[in-house]
């Protein structure tokens, strides 16, 4: 009978022992991070444009580079009134004789052989159905050193709020898994802090930049007169905005 009834207690002490050797998950401190992101065709292109010209006279390079770019820019305005043209990068240098005289002595001073003058112009469009038009209206003065394609600023800030609400659900999700691993509610966490940034910081960094697709071109020189140039073809492509945030979460 006495053993019947230790037998019958050591089974009721069981489980207690066991619960006590488990760490306590009361007051816990857990860091989780979450991500979120939105993706969404570009709807902007900005394209760069230049002209250069090689003279002995520099006056003459810099009246045959100021009368295509005005010529190129109402080119551009003509084919896109709603693009955005801005002219930056006007450089002037001197031009010398690279080659290397055939002479045992000191070699002498490079001889000036011309000036080189050059200018750049962005164009800024959402108008991307008539932007391989545009261009090309573009190329027939200048010359196209690069274009970008990506997102206008009003719809990535229209997507800011569908990133935040993807990261958070997501956060959501492995909240409920680390409670479920260390034997809790979702409902026992209290939420103390949500980093949206992901920078440890807790703010003051800058968000994410746009990702986008870069396509190079060479230049185009027009030669007694502006001839017509065939129509390039362009894949605008799109742009995934990501949000990493971490948040701190207390379990009751």
């Amino acid at each position: 009978m006495l053993t019947r009834i230790l037998l019958l207690a050591s089974l009721a002490l069981a489980p207690l022992a066991q619960a006590q050797s488990l760490p306590s998950t009361r007051g816990s401190l857990v860091v989780i991070a979450a991500n979120g992101e939105v993706t969404r065709a570009n709807d902007q292109a900005v394209a760069e444009f230049y002209v250069e010209e090689q003279d002995k006279d520099k006056a003459a390079a810099a009246s045959r580079v100021n009368s295509k770019m005005k010529e190129g820019m109402a080119l551009l305005r003509k084919a896109d009134p709603t693009a955005e043209l801005k002219s930056h990068g006007y450089y002037t240098y001197a031009v010398y004789d690279e080659r290397q005289p055939n002479v045992q002595a000191a070699p002498p001073k490079r001889s000036l052989i011309g000036w080189r003058v050059g200018q750049y112009l962005s164009l800024k469009t959402s108008n991307l159905a008539e932007l391989p038009r545009t261009v090309a209206a573009g190329q027939q003065l200048l010359g196209l050193n690069g274009l970008q394609f990506g997102l206008a600023p009003a719809t990535a800030r229209q997507l800011d709020a569908e990133r935040i609400a993807a990261a958070y659900a997501d956060f959501q999700a492995r909240l409920a898994a680390v409670a479920r691993a260390m034997g809790r509610q979702p409902g026992e966490a209290v939420v103390e802090l949500i980093d949206y940034e992901g920078s440890g910081r807790y703010g003051g960094e800058a968000p994410e930049a746009m990702r986008s697709v870069s396509i190079m071109g060479s230049a185009v020189r027009a030669k007694g007169g502006a001839p017509e140039v065939a129509e390039p073809s362009f894949e605008p492509g799109e742009t995934t905005l990501p949000l990493r945030m971490v948040a701190k979460v207390r379990f009751q």
